[in-house]
This record gives structure tokens, C-alpha cells and sequence, in this order.
């Protein structure tokens, strides 16, 4: 007689081993996907690609905008956006100072731009660039559209223009030569002739410390080159007034210096002040103390280009196409809502109706004829820069 001993084992503890060694496995299993994760993912493949250091123009229009600079308290910024555009597209590797990131210009909330530059270290389908990056030992045959690949992504109001390649050494806001701003208005009432003599004191080398927002804690100069100043008439009409822009270019501007400018251009232009006004606040010795005044308007400004010695834009026939057809959609657009709003107001006001009584235009607004104008030089003023400076 054969006995037979079977083992039983016990099913709880079978059970929890399994547990172990199916977790076991599938900690394995994530490890490795993670080392195979780390080892190909798409920061380290851009940081391992060639890069070379480019110069890109932006259009964007600014009235969705807090400004250009994603510094800026709120959001969107014009910046934050082309920079999560370049992420998607796999452009850039590493943090803007490790991309030599600079810009141009830094607009402000509702400011608009066709010529800002900015500047940074790119993916390059090019070896041997970052070493020896410049215009003319490189040829662009076989480079990325930077144009084409980035207005793929970008929002609707911001489009790249062009790109070209710049020195390593160079910097889009040090090595700007010139930057020139446009302010577009409605003629209504204002003397264009006297506005445009007038402006042209503000030519040459000034301290404009009465035409800006003074930030005594980062800006101790306020000397400033005008290079242009002149008064355009533009092609658009509504009804029997002019849409007009001055234009003004210099070295370098202030914080809401073209803003302050265009303000007191105004007041000239309705001939509430003298153009003297113009020398008496450029004149810091007696005027040390800038006057309360409100700034024009943001919405009309226009960065319109930035000047480099060293820079040629590029943008390939298909980018170029694929711009063109996109804002003259834009154009039409707007136009559609043009013609909405004319039709809202045609009829909200019969055409038989006399003008005669309508309130003044300033600049494309309606002045208050109840509101007694106090000439600027009367007014209360600001504290001086010394008296900032005392404060902090």
C-alpha cells in the first residue's frame, strides 16, 4: 500500500507572493520606460540638435494683449505665447537666458507691432553653426521655415514676418540702430499744420522726462534722440473725416513716451495750447516738475520697425503665401464688422439729420464743450525725479 503525501500550500501567502512579484514587475516595467522616456525625450533630442542663433520678426496686434513682455502681471503676453508656439515646435531647449533671449521693444498692453525683433538660440538643420554664425558663411538652402513652422501654431494676432540669422554677440535690444513708432487719429478738428511744426521741436537730443512715465527706481537717463518726426494722411476715410498718423523714429524711447508725445500734440492740434508748450516742458531746468496730463490712447500705436546694420529677413514663397492669404482674411473680417457698425449707426441716425450741434473731435474722440481746458503749464504736477529718487 502506496501512501500519498500531498503538500497543500498555503493559498493566502501563494496569493501575496504573486501580488509581490507582479508588482515587482510592473515597477520594472515603468522604470524602464522612464529610462527609455528620459533618454528620447524631446527636450534632450533639441538640446542634442544643432542650433544656431536667429533674429525673428513679429506682427501681432495688441488689443488682446497685456503687453509684449511675459513679465507682465496678467495674461496673455505676445511672449508667452511665442514661447509656448516655439515649445510646441520643438525649437528651443532651456530657459531664455541659456536661449540668449532678447527683444526689440517691450510694448505695452493694447500696443501693436509689424516690425518687432527678437532674438535666441534655435534648432538649425545646419551643423557647425553655433560657432560661426553669420549672414554670409551659411547658406539658408535646406534651413527650417522658421516662418511657415511657427505661423502654424501661432494665434490668430501674431504672425512671424521673417527670420535671419545674427551674429552670437548680437542683441535685439542693444544692437538696435533705430526704432520708429506710428500713432494713427482721426483728423476731426485738429490743425495738422500747426501739430506738424510744432513736432518738429521735439527733433535732436532732449530730456523727455515730462513726456514719459518716470521710473526713477530703473531709469536715471532721460535723454533721448529724435531722428523723424512728420504727419501722414492715410488712405481711409469715414464720412468726411481723415484717418492721419504721425510718425516718429529715434534711437530709443521711454516708457509711454510716444503715448505722452502724441497727447500734447493734441492739445496743439485744437489749439488749446502754443507749440511753445513743447519747448518750455522739454526744458527740465524750469520745468523740473512734469504737469498731470492724460496719455493718448494705446490702441492707435504702432511699433512699426526696428532698424539692425547687421540682419537679413528671410521668408520662403510659401510662408510669404500662407501670410498674405491669412490677413487679408483678417482684412476682410474687419471689414465685415466695419460695415455692421456703419449699418448700426445709420440706423440709430437718419442721414437727414444736421450735424451742426455735434460735440468737437479730438483725435478721433468727442471733447466734453462743458469741460474748461487749464493750460498745462497751470496745472498740478508730479513729483520731481530728485524727489522719486529721495523715496526709495
Amino acid at each position: 500500500q502506496v501512501v500519498l503525501r500531498v503538500s497543500i500550500p498555503n493559498t493566502e501567502h501563494s496569493i501575496k507572493e504573486m501580488e509581490r512579484l507582479t508588482s515587482d514587475e510592473a515597477e520594472a516595467k515603468r522604470a524602464s520606460k522612464k529610462e527609455l522616456s528620459d533618454k528620447f525625450s524631446p527636450a534632450i533630442c533639441v538640446a542634442n540638435l544643432p542650433k544656431r542663433y536667429i533674429a525673428l520678426k513679429v506682427m501681432y496686434f495688441g488689443p488682446r494683449f497685456y503687453g509684449f513682455a511675459s513679465e507682465a502681471q496678467m495674461g496673455p503676453t505676445v511672449e508667452s505665447e511665442i514661447f509656448e508656439a516655439l515649445q510646441k515646435t520643438r525649437l528651443i531647449s532651456g530657459n531664455k537666458k541659456e536661449l540668449q533671449y532678447s527683444r526689440c521693444g517691450r510694448t505695452d498692453k493694447g500696443v501693436s507691432s509689424v516690425g518687432q525683433v527678437i532674438s535666441l538660440f534655435l534648432r538649425s538643420n545646419i551643423k557647425d553653426t553655433v560657432e560661426n554664425n553669420d549672414n554670409t558663411s551659411v547658406s539658408p538652402d535646406g534651413e527650417i521655415d522658421y516662418v511657415k513652422v511657427l505661423n502654424k501654431v501661432l494665434p490668430k494676432d501674431i504672425r512671424i514676418t521673417g527670420w535671419s540669422s545674427a551674429p552670437n554677440d548680437f542683441s535685439s535690444r542693444f544692437s538696435c540702430l533705430g526704432r520708429e513708432y506710428m500713432y494713427f487719429f482721426w483728423r476731426g478738428n485738429l490743425d495738422i499744420e500747426v501739430m506738424q511744426n510744432a513736432g518738429t521741436k521735439f527733433i535732436g537730443e532732449h530730456d523727455f522726462r515730462n513726456f514719459c512715465k518716470m521710473d526713477a527706481a530703473n531709469v536715471q537717463n532721460f535723454k533721448r534722440r529724435i531722428t523723424s518726426f512728420e504727419i501722414l494722411r492715410c488712405s481711409e476715410k469715414f464720412e468726411d473725416d481723415e484717418l492721419w498718423a504721425v510718425k516718429i523714429k529715434g534711437s530709443a524711447f521711454l516708457w509711454h513716451q510716444i503715448r505722452c508725445m502724441v497727447a500734447v500734440l493734441f492739445l496743439i492740434g485744437q489749439r488749446l495750447e502754443s507749440p511753445s508748450v513743447i519747448g518750455e516742458l522739454l526744458d527740465i531746468e524750469t520745468t523740473p516738475r512734469k504737469p498731470q496730463y492724460t496719455m493718448a490712447p494705446e490702441i492707435p500705436l504702432l511699433l512699426h520697425c526696428c532698424e539692425f546694420d547687421c540682419l537679413d529677413f528671410k521668408c520662403s514663397t510659401d510662408a510669404r503665401r500662407g501670410l498674405r492669404v491669412h490677413l487679408e482674411k483678417q482684412c476682410r473680417d474687419y471689414k465685415l464688422q466695419a460695415a455692421i457698425f456703419h449699418e448700426a449707426l445709420s440706423s440709430c441716425c437718419s442721414s437727414s439729420e444736421s450735424r451742426e450741434g455735434d460735440p468737437v473731435k479730438e483725435g478721433g474722440k468727442k471733447k466734453k464743450s462743458s469741460c474748461r481746458h487749464v493750460p498745462l503749464m497751470c496745472r498740478q504736477t508730479g513729483p520731481s525725479f530728485d524727489e522719486r529718487r529721495a523715496k526709495l
